[in-house]
């Protein structure tokens, strides 16, 4: 492979001083070299075409087999050095202190096409911050990561991106339910892509060790590498870094709000400093529309990251990246005031937004109220979201009467709409009807604008199941489907439309299905 290969997260940030692979507390630097693990029989099972031509990999390079000794671990380029990146961050809410990477391993840099690219495998084996763990993935955990971070893409969600999927021939012992029963999985590996792995954990570590120092090494690398628009490091350059990644956030959870998608898991070790969806464990999609859904176990009590509290959550990982900042600003008021831009931004963009899925474009102060009235509908009965903001589509002016018929698809018991949910409905649609009157646009061009920001088709996790149970019999057939289906999202696709459907009863409570574990 012919690649231009970049070095400057190692060459410029500080490495840690010892070269064992032991798990400890890394201290003064910003990772540590530390090499994948050998696997016993390394097999590609599937390759992102796009994604490898936009690293410069050619199509005969990834039939190579170099490429997959090195998307597997098997093998690393020469004059590279792979790494691991020191971070720490809070989970649910508590400071867990060192974090890292305990199962992504860094290969290289990539610059092409004037873009500069990390490229890491996930799942390739221990580091000195795996502290208990075994540093691999397998394969039902990869699927999901894989699709999702390009279905996410295509979908116009800011994301990390996957070059490739791979088995090891390793068994991986897992205890998928938390419940004392562990059993052997098939392990794999996930290449992920990204500008930068860096995260808000990345800067709280060294905040919390009051290790300035490197602090300000690593946030001037940062402005240089990914913000250099903001010019040299200075107090005004580290506040405007700030106010941009708080505004980068927010768009990307309004994105995720925009297509029903719930991350999971919002620690600040998950958060990206270029506010691009990272780490994709248990996440998922509504199925019924529902501001209390969470499809993480662990946090089924509390529903911390629940899809209502997203917007919330993305504000309080700010503060303590506000706090981790703080240091070298050493002046409470700008960011003060960056962060209540972050309310004032959220609820103007949460509106705009909510607008746009409704194909309004004209000015309407009672457009909140609206919007409102429609949410307290969507919850009066199991309602698919994706269905319904799909078919809402097909609703012609003046024809409000024929709303319930045209969304009654999205509703899971229709018998539940009768009498008074009807009645709420059609006073909705009464409304809504009214208010289209208002707008300039034809049926035809209000229902393409539409369509453009509520997808047809998204990665619902029974979909994810059903490849993940044909991929361990060894059929990967039903991973390409999805993959192809997901790249045009907003398609009609009518060779595919048995995936326009609602979840089948059948998953609503399987394993995989409904809800998932941190476990991988």
């Amino acid at each position: 492979m012919n690649l231009n290969l970049k070095h400057t997260f190692t060459k410029e940030l500080p490495a840690d001083s010892i070269l064992e692979n032991s798990r400890r507390q890394v201290k003064d630097a910003c990772f540590s070299y530390t090499n994948p693990k050998q696997t016993k029989a390394p097999e590609v099972i599937h390759v992102s075409k796009e994604m490898a031509s936009v690293l410069g990999v050619s199509e005969n390079d990834l039939s190579n087999e170099l490429f997959t000794k090195i998307v597997t671990g098997n093998e690393v380029l020469p004059n590279t050095k792979p790494y691991a990146m020191c971070y720490g961050g809070h989970q649910f809410g508590h400071w867990a202190g060192q974090l890292g990477d305990g199962r992504a391993i860094n290969l290289f840099e990539v610059e092409h096409n004037n873009k500069q690219w990390a490229v890491q495998l996930k799942g390739s084996g221990e580091t000195p911050y795996s502290r208990t763990a075994d540093g691999l993935a397998v394969l039902r955990s990869s699927i999901r990561e894989y699709l999702c971070s390009e279905a996410m893409f295509h979908l116009g969600v800011p994301t990390t991106r996957a070059l490739s999927l791979a088995l090891t021939g390793d068994e991986v012992l897992r205890d998928m339910l938390y419940d004392g029963n562990p059993a052997h999985e098939k392990g794999a590996i996930v290449s992920r892509v990204s500008p930068s792995f860096l995260r808000f954990g990345s800067y709280e570590i060294f905040a919390a060790r009051q290790d300035h120092k490197t602090l300000k090494t690593l946030v001037d690398f940062t402005i240089k590498h990914h913000f250099s628009h903001l010019g040299a490091p200075s107090k005004e350059a580290y506040i405007q870094f700030f106010a941009e990644v708080s505004e980068r956030t927010l768009q990307m959870i309004i994105h995720w709000q925009r297509v029903g998608f719930v991350h999971g898991v919002m620690n600040t070790d998950n958060m990206s400093i270029l506010g691009l969806t990272i780490d994709y464990g248990p996440y998922g999609w509504l199925e019924g529309f529902d501001f209390g859904w969470t499809p993480n176990t662990t946090d089924n009590q509390h529903k911390r990251y629940r899809y209502g509290n997203q917007p919330n959550i993305g504000l309080w990982n700010l503060y303590q990246l506000a706090n981790a900042l703080y240091p070298l600003i050493e002046e409470t008021e700008p960011i003060e005031t960056i962060l209540e831009l972050y309310k004032t931004d959220f609820e103007a963009k949460s509106l705009q937004m909510m607008k746009s899925k409704l194909g309004l474009e004209a000015s309407d102060d009672k457009d909140k109220t609206l919007i409102e009235a429609l949410e307290d509908a969507l919850l009066l009965t199991e309602t698919d979201m994706t269905i319904f903001f799909r078919n809402l589509s097909n609703l012609k002016k003046r024809d409000g009467k024929k709303g319930l018929e045209i969304v009654k698809d999205a509703f899971y018991v229709p018998n539940e709409v009768s009498d008074k949910i009807a009645q709420h409905w059609k006073d909705w649609f009464e409304r809504y009807d009214f208010r289209l009157e208002k707008e300039a646009l034809s049926d035809t061009e209000r229902q393409l604008k539409m369509n453009a920001v509520n997808p047809k088709y998204v990665l619902r996790n029974y979909m994810s199941q059903l490849a993940i149970d044909d991929a361990n019999k060894g059929d990967y057939k039903l991973i390409d489907e999805l993959f192809q289906l997901l790249k045009q999202p907003y398609e009609e696709q009518p060779n595919h439309e048995k995936w326009f459907a609602k979840r089948p009863d059948w998953a609503r409570h399987k394993v995989g299905c409904s809800m998932l574990s941190c476990s991988s």
